[in-house]
């Protein structure tokens, strides 16, 4: 990541921090870790049967209905903590980019708020980090 996107991120995570804390202090403490290791990435023809040619013969690639589908759960807010963090590793495998993913959330932000879109940064800075410790 370059020191441009970092301090990026950076800002948007502390202005949704600020955000939680002004509209719900309690959503600020929630931990709802460790979900997301009870949902693996998807095999690849597992991948193929919802997000390929099985289901959608024709239209969106698997990397765009993954990067849709990080937008609504991203809207959804908590709630979709485990579903979110798969899908931004399914997207990472489809060849969406971290800045792609980003992108995505953030444009989310003015459909579910900032306080979903803070989150949904910091699950997805999460997923990032272990795909690159990974690949390491």
């Amino acid at each position: 990541m370059t020191d441009a996107y970092t301090k990026m991120i950076q800002q948007m995570m502390e202005s949704g921090q600020d955000m939680l804390r002004n509209f719900n202090p309690a959503l600020e403490n929630m931990k709802a870790t460790g979900f997301d290791k009870m949902f693996p990435t998807m095999s690849k023809d597992m991948m193929e049967m919802w997000f390929g040619k099985t289901f959608n013969r024709e239209g969106l690639d698997a990397k765009t209905r993954l990067l849709v589908t990080i937008a609504a759960l991203t809207v959804l807010g908590a709630q979709a903590e485990p579903q979110l963090k798969t899908a931004v590793r399914h997207a990472l495998s489809a060849g969406a980019t971290q800045r792609e993913i980003a992108e995505v959330i953030w444009q989310m932000s003015m459909f579910g708020g900032l306080p979903a879109m803070q989150k949904a940064l910091e699950l997805a800075q999460t997923v990032f980090a272990e795909v690159e410790e990974k690949d390491e």
